[in-house]
């Protein structure tokens, strides 16, 4: 009895240590090559997260269906939308179809943009040449599109005035005058709203007297001329201003709407489960479940020996075996 204490704990220490260590060493192995094959981490896209997630039933056969409602930006890509099967309740749910709904409003609204250029010509036939068939804008507030000219608009004024001047000159007659005396001619004459000064006589005799043998003028006719400076003003140059309207638009939203929409077709099984998981796997199994089988064995031809131990020493001892 002695004996057979000692041996059955010494035996299972043993078989403990040998159904141990092939197992702990296959894992530390298997670590190894993990960590020797661990390729460095990508960067992953960011995630888009639904706005809204639907359960409900459709068709005949009140199919159980989810719906994920995804709001995207125009620099969003929709292609980042999860499509993949997912579980929930004990179903699994495949993506039966998207639906994109565009969410883009536009306000449009009349716009008039005054337009101001300088010329030196008055000539409009010269102005429509300098005017742009077209002109895109973009208002203050975010408005963008492309006016045309309104010809009826424009307006020419001079934007500048210069001054010249000029010598004009006049002639008076004055006829049947009593002597050739200067004092006898007007100094000044109006011309064309001027004033004129006197500037020079002429002198004709018009009537004579014969006296003593010679003949004396006793009538004189003057012809006079005025002189004066005339002061004109012009313009130096023009400005033309011109209407340009149309309509303009503003996207108030430019949101689209994506809905994934899954359905379910049975719940899922324990098989189902295992099968997913060796898929994950790639197919294979864990070799260490093949240890299993052989630490049973060795566990029970280790046992089979200790019986077989103990039956020698116990018939040893009461002198069956010599």
């Amino acid at each position: 009895m002695k004996y057979r204490r000692r041996i059955f704990p010494a035996m299972a220490a043993l078989l403990l240590a040998l159904s141990l260590c092939p197992c702990s060493a296959l894992a530390a192995g298997d670590g190894a090559a993990e960590n020797t094959e661990t390729a460095p981490a990508q960067a992953e896209p960011p995630a888009l997260y639904p706005t809204e997630v639907l359960e409900y039933t459709a068709g005949d056969l009140d199919e159980p269906r989810i719906s994920k409602t995804y709001e995207l930006s125009p620099t969003d890509d929709p292609a980042l939308i999860p499509t993949e099967d997912f579980e929930r309740s004990g179903r699994i749910y495949t993506l039966l179809d998207i639906i994109k709904e565009d969410q883009t409003e536009i306000d449009t609204k009349e716009h008039i943009e005054v337009i101001t250029l300088e010329t030196d010509t008055n000539d409009m036939a010269e102005i429509l040449q300098l005017l742009e068939p077209e002109l895109e804008i973009t208002t203050e507030d975010g408005y963008t599109g492309v006016l045309t000219p309104d010809y009826p608009s424009i307006q020419v004024e001079a934007s500048g005035y210069g001054t010249s001047s000029r010598t004009v000159s006049a002639t008076r007659t004055y006829p049947n005058l009593s002597s050739a005396d200067v004092s006898l001619i007007p100094k000044t004459t109006e011309e064309g709203g001027r004033t004129l000064t006197l500037a020079d006589v002429d002198w004709q005799e018009a009537a004579t007297d014969y006296q003593d043998g010679y003949d004396l003028a006793i009538r004189y006719t003057a012809t006079a001329t005025y002189t004066g400076t005339a002061t004109s003003k012009y313009a130096t140059g023009y400005t033309v201003t011109a209407d340009y309207k149309g309509d303009v638009t503003k996207t108030s939203c430019d949101t689209v709407t994506y809905t994934a929409i899954f359905a379910s077709h049975g719940e899922t099984q324990n098989g189902d489960g295992a099968a997913e998981t060796a898929a994950e796997n790639g197919g294979s199994i864990d070799p260490r479940l093949a240890l299993i089988p052989l630490g049973l064995i060795a566990l029970g031809g280790a046992g089979f020996g200790g019986w077989k131990l103990v039956k020698y020493l116990r018939d040893k001892k009461r002198g069956y075996v010599k």
